[in-house]
C-alpha cells in the first residue's frame, strides 16, 4: 500500500507541478501561500464580505451555530492557534496545542495537527506532539504546532514543535498502520506510556529530526512550512540564538536542507554560513521560481539575506551535498547595519532584521520584507523588489515598518501588512504607493487576494476587508471573539479564518 501511494503521489505531483505554474485553480489550498510561488493569492468567486460569526454559548467553548451568519461550520481548536490552515484532499488541516483536547486520556501541553472534514468540520483524526521540555527558548509553552502542512496526493508534511520533519498519511490511522515507521504510540506519548491509538490518531510515515541528526538550536518554536519539489522537500530548521540572544549554540549547522521526501533521508543543506550570522532564528519558509527558464529556491535567513539556490543538490568542496548558492541579496540597507562606522545592535528600533515572512516569486522577480519577533515591537522596515536571476534590487520601499506578513501580488499590486497595523497596496513594477489602510491593531497574519478582495487578520480579531483595487475602499470589518495570528486561506469558494480558538468555514449563504 505504501509503494502503491508514493506511486499515485508521483503521477499526482507532475499534474500538480503543471497546475502550478499556471496558478492555484481554486479546489485546494495544499500549502503555505497556496503555491510554491507563496504568492498569498487565491481563487475563490462570490466569497462573503458580511459576516455574523455567532454568539458563545454561555458557559461554554461552543459557538450558536443558529446565530451565524455566511459561515458553513465552526471547529474548536485549542486556546492558541498559530499555524495556518491548508486544505487538501478533501480535509482542512490547522495547527494549535492541547487545551481542548479531542484524546481525554492526552491532557496538558502539546503541539498538536488536526485534521477536519472539509465539507462538515467534523473532526477526523489528530498528531499529538509532545513538548521539548525547554521552555521559551526552543519549544515555546502553549504556543503549539506553527508550521502550515504541505499536502502531496496522500501524504501530509509538517515541521513539528519539536524540530522535527514529519511525512503523515492523509487519511490519519483510519486505513491502517502504513508506511516504515510504526511506532506512533510512543511517538505521541509525553510520559513513556504509549498512547492508545484509534482512528482519530495520526499515521506516522517517516520523521527526520533536525536536532538530533543536524544539530541544529530551534530558537522559540520550529515554524517553517515545507516546500516539495519534485522528489525533494525543503525546510528551514529554525536555527538560531539561545536564551541570552548573545551566543548562537550551533553555528555551523545548516539554515535549510532538502530531504528525501519518500524516505526523510538528507540530500543537501545549505552552505551560505547562515547560521553564523543568524540574528535570532531562521523561521521563514522556503520558495519556488522557474526564473529565465531556469528553476530556483529563493529564501528569506535568519542573518537578513535572501538566496537563492539550484533545488538539486551538488557535492561540494568538503564531500557533502549542498544546495549550490547562485546569489544573495542584504534585506537590510546598510544604514540599518552600521551607523559611524560601528554595527547598529540588534533589535533596536534602527537596526537590522531577519526575514520572517516568505519570500514570493512572480514573474522573474523576488519579493522580500524584513521583520523581527513581534516581541521586540516596531522598527525600521523595506520591501525589496529583487530581479530573481541576478540578484540585484529592481526597487525598494522604505516606508514600511517592520513586518511578518507575507504579501499578496494581484493585478500588476503588492499588497502587504506591517506588524504595526498599516497594510501597503504599492504598483509592482515602480513601487510607487497607492495606498496605505490603517486597522489600528497589531498584525501577525497575512494577507489574502480572492474575489477581487483584501482580507486580513489582526490581533484584535479583526479581518478587515478591502477591494482589491488601486483606488482604496473598505468594504467590512468582521468581529470575531479573540485574536487573530494566522491568516485566511480560500479553496472551493470557502475563505478559512482560524482564530486562536476556533477555526471559521465562511461561504456566503452558508447554513
Amino acid at each position: 500500500m505504501y509503494r502503491t501511494s508514493i506511486g499515485v503521489a508521483a503521477i499526482a505531483l507532475g499534474a500538480t507541478l503543471i497546475a502550478h505554474e499556471h496558478g492555484n485553480d481554486g479546489s485546494e489550498w495544499a500549502m503555505w501561500g497556496g503555491t510554491p510561488s507563496r504568492n498569498m493569492v487565491g481563487v475563490g468567486k462570490n466569497l462573503p464580505v458580511y459576516v455574523e460569526p455567532g454568539d458563545l454559548i454561555y458557559g461554554s467553548d461552543d459557538i450558536d451555530l443558529s446565530t451565524t451568519e455566511n459561515v458553513l461550520w465552526v471547529a474548536k481548536l485549542g486556546s492558541q492557534a498559530y499555524g495556518n490552515v491548508t486544505v487538501a484532499g478533501g480535509k482542512v488541516f490547522a495547527g494549535t496545542n492541547n487545551e481542548s483536547p479531542r484524546d481525554p486520556k492526552q491532557l496538558g501541553d502539546r503541539g498538536v495537527l488536526m485534521a477536519f472534514d472539509e465539507k462538515t468540520g467534523e473532526f477526523e483524526w489528530q498528531l499529538i506532539i509532545p513538548k521539548l521540555g525547554a521552555g521559551k527558548v526552543s519549544d515555546w509553552e502553549y504556543v503549539g504546532l506553527c508550521s502550515s502542512p504541505a499536502v502531496e496526493g496522500d501524504f501530509v508534511y509538517i515541521v513539528t514543535n519539536r524540530g522535527q520533519a514529519v511525512c503523515l498519511d492523509i487519511n490519519g490511522l483510519a486505513d491502517g498502520n502504513d508506511g516504515p515507521f510504526q511506532d506512533e504510540a510512543m511517538y505521541m506519548s509525553a510520559n513513556g506510556e504509549p498512547v492508545e491509538l484509534t482512528d482519530e490518531h495520526a499515521d506516522v510515515i517517516w520523521s527526520y529530526d533536525m536536532r538530533e541528526e543536524l544539530g541544529v538550536f530551534p530558537h522559540n518554536v520550529s515554524s517553517c512550512s515545507p516546500l516539495i519539489i519534485d522528489d525533494l522537500l525543503y525546510v528551514a530548521t529554525s536555527n538560531g540564538v539561545d536564551w541570552s540572544h548573545n551566543n548562537i549554540p550551533a553555528p555551523f549547522s545548516p539554515s535549510l536542507v532538502a530531504l528525501d521526501k519518500n524516505t526523510g533521508e538528507l540530500k543537501g543543506e545549505e552552505a551560505s554560513q547562515v547560521s553564523e550570522r543568524v540574528l535570532h532564528a531562521s523561521w521563514s519558509s522556503p520558495a519556488y521560481g522557474v526564473i529565465n527558464g531556469t528553476p530556483r529556491i529563493i529564501w528569506g535567513g535568519g542573518d537578513g539575506i535572501c538566496y537563492a539556490y539550484d533545488p538539486k543538490p551538488v557535492i561540494g568542496p568538503d564531500g557533502y551535498e549542498i544546495l549550490k548558492e547562485v546569489w544573495r541579496y542584504d534585506c537590510n540597507p546598510p544604514e540599518y547595519r552600521t551607523k559611524d562606522g560601528k554595527p547598529i545592535k540588534y533589535a533596536t528600533y534602527p537596526g537590522p532584521s531577519e526575514v520572517i515572512s516568505t519570500v514570493v516569486v512572480h514573474e522573474n522577480i523576488a519579493y522580500a520584507l524584513i521583520g523581527q519577533d513581534p516581541e521586540h515591537g516596531d522598527g525600521v522596515g523595506m520591501l525589496s523588489a529583487i530581479d530573481a536571476g541576478t540578484g540585484k534590487a529592481v526597487w525598494t520601499y522604505k516606508d514600511i515598518g517592520r513586518t511578518v506578513s507575507t504579501p499578496s501580488i494581484y493585478n500588476g499590486m503588492i499588497f502587504v501588512a506591517e506588524y504595526d497595523g498599516d497594510i501597503h497596496c504599492l504598483d509592482i513594477d515602480t513601487g510607487k504607493v497607492n495606498w496605505v489602510h490603517a486597522t489600528d491593531s497589531r498584525i501577525w497574519g497575512s494577507t489574502l487576494v480572492a474575489d477581487d478582495k483584501v482580507y486580513l487578520p489582526n490581533e484584535d480579531g479583526q479581518v478587515v476587508v478591502l477591494s482589491a483595487t488601486k483606488e482604496k475602499k473598505e468594504l467590512a470589518e468582521i468581529e470575531f471573539y479573540t485574536p487573530i495570528y494566522s491568516s485566511p486561506v480560500v479553496a472551493n469558494d470557502v475563505v478559512y479564518v482560524a482564530t486562536q480558538t476556533h477555526l471559521y468555514a465562511l461561504k456566503k449563504g452558508g447554513k
